[in-house]
């Protein structure tokens, strides 16, 4: 019963097999289930997501990624409405059609489980199509050269979210770094504002603000 049990939330992408063991903790290789991450560094979340939220002004259009970054803002924009919003995540999307003044862009595509979000070729070609204020994405591993994600398909759609932006703002909680996966997604440098909270280590801070604009969200 254990061994079905592990290979149905295995199915589900809440957990991988490996020989010997089975974890939900991110890899090099393997991001975690959005369920998986949207219980993982609230705290952390949340107080970015707060950070972000002073850089908005009534009347902005925004893109917001597929991540529980991300997701913490979306449930703050009623804040500073009217806004453009505009997502391929479906959470996001569930969150933003019930907020007044909120033009929402549900950005469509192909369904991806693992991520609760809409990825693939059309939903590519949306996102090229699109110019907006300020584009807010986080990923899961950097350093203060790089970050990094572990799917080329989702590389793919941030890196679009980021060309189709004039202000762009990586959202980034401290577990996240200094870490590296498979796929290169933007050099540090390309950001022009990256958050992070008060659990990054100081030396991490100084590095970042060698290369971009930081601020650090108390917890």
């Amino acid at each position: 019963m254990v061994h079905s049990d592990l290979d149905e939330l295995a199915r589900r992408g809440l957990l991988r097999k490996f020989r010997g063991g089975v974890s939900a903790q991110p890899s090099t290789v393997f991001e975690s289930n959005s369920e998986y991450r949207l219980n993982a560094h609230v705290e952390a979340k949340a107080a970015i997501a707060r950070q972000a939220l002073a850089s908005l002004e009534p009347g902005m259009s925004i893109l917001l990624d597929d991540s529980t970054s991300a997701l913490a803002l979306a449930k703050l924009l009623g804040e500073v409405t009217p806004l453009t919003v505009a997502t391929n995540y479906l959470r996001a999307i569930d969150v933003l059609k019930d907020i007044e003044d909120v033009r929402l862009i549900a950005i469509g595509g192909d369904y991806s489980p693992t991520h609760d979000a809409f990825l693939g070729m059309p939903c590519l070609e949306a996102v090229e199509r699109l110019t907006v204020d300020t584009t807010f994405v986080s990923t899961s591993a950097m350093t203060p050269e790089l970050t990094f994600h572990q799917e080329p398909e989702v590389v793919m759609v941030k890196r679009a979210m980021l060309h189709s932006a004039q202000n762009r703002v990586l959202l980034m909680d401290s577990s996240k770094m200094p870490r590296t996966a498979l796929h290169r997604l933007a050099p540090v440098t390309d950001y022009h504002r990256v958050i992070v909270d008060s659990g990054t280590p100081e030396s991490t801070v100084e590095e970042l603000r060698n290369r971009t604009q930081v601020d650090v969200a108390p917890l």
